[in-house]
């Protein structure tokens, strides 16, 4: 049982005791006036001074200025956090009428009543008032007419002061046991025997002969086992020879079968160029095709360039609603009925690049977003590198790919541009690869609601790409909606220009070989445009009547392009001779049949055209499509890429002309 005693002191000041009934300390207190206060007026002290209290910080500064990164400008910010702690106090205090409290009264067995009546008094009197609490010990256990005895109730146990476990619950021991097994006891010897030199030495010799007898086996092992690799290896020479020995033997047979094709292509010249002025003409050589590409149709051409006369194509499918397989195959000028190397895969190719300098690795973008590397010295029939989702595999188709220079640490790495409007790095480390976004297009400020009102902005989908043979940070990249986009590889938010040139999708965008400021596009709305990357209005535009599929620039000239179209023409156009129409335009292929893409070999004067049906036709170009200057007498005729860009400034500083405005 437990009493409580309320004890009051005396109040020092004085001398009288204050108790139960004392309401001195609520009676109401007087005003002392000050003597130094001043006398006003009634109307002065009715006077009102109305002030108004804000919640403004009057430290706080106003003038803070950051520097912001989307608009690249220093701005001034509009909040200013205006709140200031004094002081702050973190306490362990609970609500007297929340459960906690509740169960804590509970636990310490105070009344209701007397722990409100001790809390006012503690607020009341801090300095006068002291409780105590007297416990008496045995009192409730020794008399037999407590009020816990008397009604039965069992004793309340006291708790841990640390962590509120009861004192008297006790964590049970599992009981012991024992386990006993009885086993034979092992075999036992008595040994004994005299040790010295002789006996210890015999032991040594007796050894080393036991190793020297497994050492000879171990080499008879060894030598039966290179007999057999040296018979496989045998057999694995020979049948190599034997291929190689085969594969000239074909390429010998298919020389004499085609020997006039390939009397016509070392030097066959058309002399009837002779009587057509500026006008050219193509000859028709190889016609490369597979008999397995049957229903995909050629979706990139690239030659090699160490063996020039091997170049590779991807075969896919630009109809959606005709998603399948593809196929990568390398032919080669020698061998037109047969690729050299074939590899299938489980999705269309859309793109491939070879290395420029390492010519066995190949880069290979698919339909279904994938991105992979092909090593052609492996026989392995699967790519060395590809991308995973968990790598970084694009979302939507890949239309382009092209290898950069190794960065620092001489990694290989190549690009790719995909309909998602990701332009990616992908770089080859170890046994994976590495990928960043280099730019993430977007349609100029067009937003789109997304989830809790969140603004984001539309992508574009990208098409082509490519870097300037110059610059390496610089690259253009052509887009679905008929914008070209000039884009550094040190910028990923926005662009360094943008190009209005087309109304529908850009099917390839090209810099100049020769000219740092000219690249080429060419687009589904018939039209050609060349373009001074510093004005954002094309120099020159030509219509071709039909869907242009693939453009491309010459080696050999600056002003020399061609183009294919979806009416199975082959244009060849020559600025330095005609600037409005083109000097060929000729049909290639049967009706019906779309060209798809176009490629100068980088030395012979010919080019590969690829079709919608999966066939690869190679064109030589006639005298007048290669023209060089006429040399005049008593002057050697300059050359070398000075003459080239000599050409193309020309043709700019024409336009640039106001009398001349009109050309192009």
């Amino acid at each position: 049982m437990r009493k409580y005693y309320i004890s009051f002191c005396k109040d020092e000041d004085d001398g009288t005791e204050m108790g139960d009934g004392t309401d001195e300390w609520m009676q109401r207190k007087t005003l002392i006036k000050p003597p130094d206060q001043l006398d006003l007026t009634e109307a002065e002290l009715k006077e009102e001074f109305t002030r108004i209290l804000t919640a403004n910080n009057p430290h706080a500064p106003e003038n803070i200025v950051r520097y912001s990164f989307k608009e690249l400008l220093y701005q001034r910010t509009g909040s200013i956090d205006q709140l200031a702690t004094h002081f702050m106090l973190e306490g362990n205090l609970l609500h007297q009428d929340s459960d906690e409290a509740r169960r804590q009264k509970a636990r310490q067995g105070y009344p209701e009543g007397m722990v409100v009546l001790l809390l006012l008094l503690l607020f009341v009197f801090p300095q006068q008032a002291e409780v105590e609490e007297v416990m008496e010990e045995g009192g409730s256990e020794d008399r037999s007419d407590s009020v816990q005895h008397k009604g039965g109730k069992p004793e309340q146990k006291q708790t841990n002061q640390f962590n509120f476990i009861e004192r008297g619950s006790k964590t049970l021991n599992n009981p012991l046991r024992q386990m006993g097994c009885q086993t034979e006891p092992p075999p036992r010897a008595n040994f004994s025997a005299t040790a010295n030199q002789w006996v210890i030495y015999d032991a040594y010799v007796e050894e080393l002969q036991k190793q020297e007898n497994n050492k000879e086996k171990q080499r008879a092992s060894m030598k039966k086992e290179e007999g057999k690799s040296k018979k496989k290896t045998m057999l694995s020479d020979d049948i190599t020879k034997f291929r190689k020995v085969t594969k000239i033997v074909e390429r010998m047979v298919i020389q004499n079968t085609f020997d006039d094709i390939a009397q016509d292509f070392k030097y066959f010249e058309d002399a009837s160029d002779e009587f057509r002025q500026q006008e050219g003409t193509l000859l028709p050589l190889w016609k490369f095709q597979y008999d397995k590409v049957k229903g995909l149709a050629v979706t990139s051409l690239c030659w090699n360039q160490r063996y020039k006369d091997l170049f590779g194509v991807g075969l896919g499918s630009y109809d959606f609603t005709k998603q399948g397989h593809g196929m990568l195959l390398f032919y080669s000028l020698k061998n037109s009925t047969f690729p050299e190397y074939f590899y299938t895969t489980s999705s269309g190719i859309m793109c491939l690049d070879i290395h420029p300098n390492l010519s066995h690795l190949v880069a290979v973008g698919f339909y279904n977003g994938c991105v992979a590397v092909y090593n052609l010295k492996e026989k392995s029939i699967q790519p060395l590198y590809t991308s995973t989702a968990m790598s970084g595999m694009l979302t939507q188709p890949v239309w382009q790919v092209k290898w950069q220079k190794d960065d620092m640490d001489n990694n290989h790495n190549f690009f790719s541009v995909s309909s998602d409007g990701r332009v990616v790095s992908w770089t080859l480390v170890k046994n994976e690869m590495v990928f960043t976004d280099i730019v993430k297009l977007a349609v100029g400020d067009s937003v789109t609601g997304g989830l809790e009102g969140l603004q984001l902005p539309n992508p574009a989908c990208g098409t082509s790409f490519d870097f300037h043979k110059e610059v390496d940070y610089l690259f253009l990249v052509g887009t679905e909606e008929g914008k070209i986009y000039k884009c550094s590889k040190a910028y990923s938010s926005q662009f360094l220009d943008t190009y209005d040139g087309h109304h529908m999708a850009v099917d390839a965008v090209r810099w100049n070989h020769f000219h740092p400021k000219v690249f080429i596009s060419c687009s589904a709305d018939w039209t050609i445009k060349i373009w001074d990357h510093t004005v954002r209005t094309p120099m020159f535009t030509f219509d071709l009547n039909s869907a242009v599929g693939d453009v491309a620039w010459s080696p050999y000239s600056s002003t020399v392009f061609a183009a294919v179209t979806t009416d199975g023409k082959v244009h060849v156009f020559d600025l330095n001779i005609n600037k409005y129409e083109a000097i060929c335009h000729q049909p290639v292929v049967a009706k019906k049949t779309k060209l798809t893409h176009i490629e100068f070999h980088p030395v012979y004067p010919i080019i590969i055209v690829g079709d919608d049906r999966g066939c690869v036709t190679s064109l030589k170009l006639s005298p007048n499509l290669r023209k060089k200057p006429k040399e005049k007498k008593r002057q050697e005729l300059p050359e070398g890429p000075e003459v080239e860009i000599a050409k193309m400034e020309k043709l700019l500083n024409l336009l640039q002309d106001p009398d001349n405005s009109s050309l192009g």
